[in-house]
C-alpha cells in the first residue's frame, strides 16, 4: 500500500525589491549633474578659448530653460520672487536714469535746435531717440549691472560650494530650479522697465524744454506724434524682451559654469557682465536692420 506522501508546494518567485527613494534620488541627481557636465565637457576642447565653450554651454542652458517654460514648468514662488527683484528692486535706477536721460539729451539738442529755429523738431527727436535706441540700450545696460551680476554671483556661489550638487541629488533639475525663474522674470520684466524709462525719459525731456527753452508743452506733444511711427513702441518692446532673454541666459550660465574656489565668483561675474554687454551691443546691430533697415 502506497503512502501518498503530500507534494511540496512550488516556491513563489519573490518580488523584485523596489529601489528606496534615497537610491532613486541619487540616480535622478546624477542624471541631472551628469547633463550640466555634458554640456561643458562637450566644448571642451584645448584650441577652443574658455569664454567660447562658456558662451557654448550658456545657450544650451537657455535652451533646455526655454523648453522648461514651454512645458509650463515654472515654480511660481520662485518665480514671485524674481519678478520683485527685476521690476521693483530695479525701478528706483531706472527712474533717476530715465529722468536724466531726457534732461540731458534736451539740453544737448534743443539748445542747437533753438538756434536753427526748429525747436519744433525737439519732441520728435526726443521721442525717435529714445524708442529706437536709447531707452531699450540703456534699460538692457541697468538691468546688467543691477540684475545680472546677482544672477552671475548668486549662481556662481552655489556653483562652488557644491550647493547645485546638492540640489541634483535631491531629484531636482538646477536649470528648472534656478535658471527658469531667473530667465523668465528678466523676460517678462526688461519690456516694463523699457517701457517706464521711455515714458519717464519723455515727460523729462518735455518739461526742461519747457523750462529751459520755452517750448509750448503742446508744440513738443504735438512734434512727438508727428515724428514718432506706430511701430517704434512695439519695436522698442521686442527690442527690450531679446535684450532680456540674452542678459539672463549669458548671466546664469557664466555663474552656472563658474570653476575653482570663491575667488572666481569674482571673476566670472566680471566675465558675465563683459560678455553680456558686447552680446547686446551685437544683438541691437541685428534688431536695429531687421526692425527699422526696411
Amino acid at each position: 500500500m502506497r503512502i501518498h506522501q503530500p507534494s511540496t508546494p512550488p516556491e513563489l518567485p519573490q518580488e523584485a525589491s523596489a529601489p528606496d527613494a534615497a537610491t532613486r534620488g541619487n540616480r535622478a541627481g546624477r542624471a541631472a549633474a551628469a547633463r550640466l557636465r555634458q554640456q561643458a565637457a562637450s566644448l571642451q576642447n584645448r584650441n577652443v578659448p574658455r569664454w567660447l565653450r562658456r558662451l557654448g554651454a550658456s545657450l544650451m542652458i537657455g535652451g533646455q530653460a526655454v523648453s522648461a517654460i514651454a512645458r509650463l514648468r515654472i515654480g511660481r514662488q520662485d518665480l514671485t520672487q524674481e519678478l520683485l527683484e527685476a521690476g521693483p528692486g530695479s525701478f528706483l535706477i531706472v527712474l533717476v536714469t530715465a529722468l536724466a536721460a531726457g534732461t540731458v539729451f534736451n539740453i544737448q539738442v534743443a539748445a542747437e535746435l533753438s538756434k536753427q529755429g526748429a525747436s519744433a523738431a525737439i519732441g520728435g527727436l526726443l521721442a525717435l531717440g529714445l524708442s529706437r535706441e536709447i531707452a531699450p540700450l540703456l534699460t538692457a545696460t541697468l538691468l546688467t549691472g543691477k540684475v545680472a551680476t546677482a544672477y552671475a554671483a548668486q549662481l556662481g556661489t552655489m556653483k562652488v560650494t557644491e550647493q547645485i550638487d546638492a540640489i541634483t541629488m535631491l531629484r531636482t533639475d538646477p536649470v528648472e530650479y534656478l535658471v527658469v525663474p531667473r530667465v523668465l522674470a528678466l523676460v517678462i520684466m526688461a519690456p516694463v522697465q523699457c517701457l517706464v524709462f521711455f515714458l519717464l525719459a519723455i515727460w523729462s525731456g518735455q518739461v526742461s524744454s519747457t523750462l529751459l527753452y520755452g517750448l509750448p508743452p503742446a508744440v513738443f506733444w504735438n512734434s512727438v506724434r508727428t515724428w514718432m511711427e506706430p511701430s517704434d513702441v512695439p519695436s522698442m518692446l521686442i527690442k527690450a524682451l531679446v535684450f532680456g532673454l540674452l542678459i539672463s541666459v549669458l548671466a546664469c550660465g557664466w555663474g552656472l559654469t563658474t570653476r575653482g574656489g570663491p575667488k572666481e565668483v569674482g571673476s566670472s561675474t566680471t566675465g558675465a557682465v563683459v560678455m553680456i554687454l558686447m552680446a547686446v551691443a551685437l544683438m541691437d546691430v541685428v534688431l536695429t536692420q531687421i526692425l527699422f533697415g526696411a
